[in-house]
């Protein structure tokens, strides 16, 4: 009980930061040269002075910054994003589109980051200032200094282009009809290139963060009573050395789900995928600010939930924080 209590209270502490995200991009925005109505009237190649000034009130923007913050506000309250210029229906809808996409990505992603770090990193802190701690902390190095798209973009030629084994983008057949196993296969199948080329970076900080937390662990008191009694070197990791190492990767989920999002803006543009990353970039060229409003909301929202999910994990792995000590 007093777990869920710590993780309500982080999350009401959230609101504020939530507010203070939506009012700092909505006035940031406002900064920028043009409005919605702008690229509209650039994609017809032109309009008259009367049908601006009646887009413009339709929209609300003929409204001064401070009413109009006011108003979107207010919309929040009950829900409601607005609606989306460039798409012509509302945002809500669009986002739900383009959701799934997202979410599958950034689960399968960091699902696959924090597996193999956690492997990599026990195996290189087990095999510390030997060849195989050596060869993981170079790809580790690697992996973290090459930029995500360079590893897309070799990732599509070598696999897509040369081999032909992979689709080159999208995010499943279009027109196959596939539904059931046959389609959950086709997705992934998809969604392969890009899960590798956004977890490959994440991999790298979650291996050399748990290989650190390991070798720290590992000289500690209790370790070495644990092999004082006699237990195998894997019983000790296993049982009493993994469970305080992951402390900080765990942490370190709900400080890299914001970069998650921000990095799936990059590797949904090279692979083409129908996601939230890609909406936010078109929203921005098309200065469609409800739509990118509503995008920053949603993620904001997936952050602290992902967040919330930590803090209760956080306290079931250290009994310290759920009792409040």
């Amino acid at each position: 009980m007093r777990i869920l209590a710590l993780a309500l209270r982080r999350l009401v502490a959230s609101v504020p930061t939530l507010l203070l995200i939506l009012i700092g991009l909505f006035l940031l925005l406002q900064l920028a040269p043009g409005d919605t109505v702008d690229a509209l009237v650039a994609q017809m190649g032109g309009g008259d002075p009367a049908m601006i000034e009646q887009m413009r009130r339709f929209y609300g923007l003929d409204l001064p910054v401070a009413a109009q913050l006011g108003h979107y506000l207010w919309r929040l309250v009950s829900l409601d994003l607005g609606y989306s210029a460039a798409y012509n229906k509302p945002v809500v809808d669009v986002i739900l589109e383009r959701l799934p996409a997202t979410l599958l990505l950034m689960v399968s992603a960091l699902s696959l980051a924090f597996a193999a770090g956690m492997a990599l990193g026990v195996i290189a802190a087990r095999r510390v200032n030997k060849w195989p701690d050596t060869l993981i902390s170079t790809l580790g190095l690697v992996f973290y200094a090459t930029p995500s798209f360079w590893f897309g973009l070799m990732g599509i030629v070598v696999f897509a282009v040369w081999l032909a084994w992979l689709p080159p983008g999208g995010f499943e057949t279009i027109g196959a009809g596939y539904t059931g196993v046959a389609r959950v296969l086709d997705i992934a199948r998809y969604l392969l290139l890009p899960t590798i080329t956004l977890a490959l970076i994440f991999l790298a900080i979650y291996l050399r963060i748990m290989r650190a937390s390991m070798l720290e662990v590992l000289t500690l008191d209790f370790v070495r009573t644990a092999r004082a009694k006699g237990l195998h070197e894997t019983g000790v990791v296993v049982r009493h050395v993994l469970r305080n190492a992951l402390l900080p990767m765990v942490t370190l989920i709900g400080l890299q789900a914001g970069a998650m999002l921000g990095g799936s803006v990059v590797v949904e543009s090279v692979f083409a995928l129908p996601g939230l990353g890609r909406l936010a970039y078109d929203s921005v060229v098309q200065r469609d600010l409800n739509t990118l409003l509503g995008i920053v909301f949603v993620s904001a929202l997936l952050v602290i939930v992902i967040n919330f999910i930590v803090d209760i994990a956080y306290a079931r792995l250290d009994p310290r924080i759920g009792s409040g000590r």
